[in-house]
């Protein structure tokens, strides 16, 4: 068992540590006056670090190579608001000082229920095509076994070993719920797609030392992965109607939303768009949510910067839970909760932005804001469908 895990760099900053880590990833480069030095990215079960080897490279350039295990001695510190390791010295572990389980996040569900789960989902799709289709791919037990195990994606959410599953079984989830309010949504079309829409991952990405990309991976990326492996399971399913088919290569080739975000094709109907928007919403609130657990012993309700997201987050429940303060100005002594939100006249909920702006402005105090901004939500008259706004 290790002594020093990454998710502990705030208590030991400044400090010098000793510990056990996977090379995720290993580049030599040049220092300005042309020197060689070491750039890592280290790994174990809390998540990754950058690491750099300034001094005394040589002895260690050829000593050990990516996805070899490591024991470092080395200095904790911030550069530029994110941790990182300056290393004095370096060497590979033996087979026998190696233990898994320090090195590779796994997710806490289990993951039998949550493959039980997904299977009641299929077994509720009325569309014999599309159901006779999933039901293939479950039934496939190097399939089954790898979507079982595979990560949901390299570092961005859902990065750890069965986080493919645990990602698509609360997609499922949400998918089930919002198409509901939805009834012009195929459900079936849709939880389809999200059954599809990832499966590329268990060839695209390799995890048995450290997440990292496959050659299949780095060269094709898991769309790709995934309209060979949709044809090669819809070649055993005579008579699957060519409008299944496209629509299905549609929702995979457009899951990513945006042309710069990888998808050739933006989504072109509702299917595919609620797909697009219910992936990356699952994928971002996963972000935040590790981001607040790897944080979680630190008292600032603002969290250090999150790379995916391109921003600091706030922890509600800390802010909260300390009343609110901040340096600009005093909260109560002991808020409550329901003060700072109080129930909303759902009677009268179609404002304009020019009402929220000017009851918003009554009070610099956030209770007395909403107090105030819910009078006015109380005098306020709806304006009539099809009326101008004032």
């Amino acid at each position: 068992m290790k002594d020093f895990y990454i998710r502990d760099c705030q208590q030991h900053e400044g400090q010098a540590v000793t510990s056990n880590f996977v090379v995720a990833s290993k580049q030599v480069k040049n220092k300005k006056n042309g020197e060689l030095y070491l750039s890592l990215t280290l790994a174990d079960h809390t998540g990754q670090l950058q690491a750099n080897m300034w001094d005394n490279v040589s002895d260690a350039l050829n000593a050990f190579e990516q996805d070899d295990f490591v024991k470092v001695k080395a200095m904790v510190q911030k550069y530029n608001g994110r941790w990182q390791l300056t290393i004095h010295k370096l060497r590979k572990l033996a087979d026998n000082e190696i233990d898994y389980a320090d090195y590779l996040p796994k997710t806490s569900k289990d993951i039998d229920q949550l493959w039980r789960t997904l299977g009641e989902f299929v077994e509720s799709l009325q569309n014999p095509w599309l159901k006779r289709l999933v039901q293939d791919f479950m039934a496939d037990d190097a399939i089954a076994k790898d979507y079982k195990n595979a990560p949901a994606a390299k570092t961005l959410h859902h990065a750890y070993i069965g986080g493919l599953l645990d990602h698509v079984v609360s997609l499922f989830t949400v998918c089930d719920l919002v198409c509901r309010n939805y009834p012009q949504v195929n459900r079936d079309l849709l939880l389809t797609g999200a059954f599809l829409h990832d499966i590329g991952k268990i060839h695209e990405l390799a995890y048995q030392r450290s997440i990292s990309y496959t050659t299949q991976g780095q060269l094709l990326g898991h769309m790709i992965i995934e309209l060979e492996m949709l044809h090669e399971k819809l070649a055993h399913i005579p008579g699957f109607p060519d409008e299944l088919k496209i629509l299905l290569e549609h929702l995979i080739i457009s899951h990513h939303g945006q042309y710069e975000f990888g998808s050739p094709k933006l989504p072109m109907f509702p299917e595919a768009l609620m797909l697009h928007y219910l992936d990356d919403l699952d994928s971002k609130m996963e972000s935040m949510r590790a981001q607040f657990e790897r944080e979680s012993e630190l008292e600032a309700p603002w969290t250090s910067y999150n790379p995916s997201l391109t921003r600091p987050l706030l922890n509600t429940q800390k802010f909260l839970a300390k009343g609110g303060a901040t340096p600009a100005r005093t909260a109560p002594a002991e808020p409550v909760a329901e003060e700072l939100f109080p129930e909303p006249d759902r009677t009268s909920l179609s404002e304009s932005a020019g009402d929220v702006a000017d009851a918003t402005a009554v009070s610099p105090h956030p209770a007395a804001r909403l107090d105030a901004l819910q009078q006015k939500f109380a005098s306020h008259k709806p304006t009539p469908v099809g009326a101008k706004p004032e």
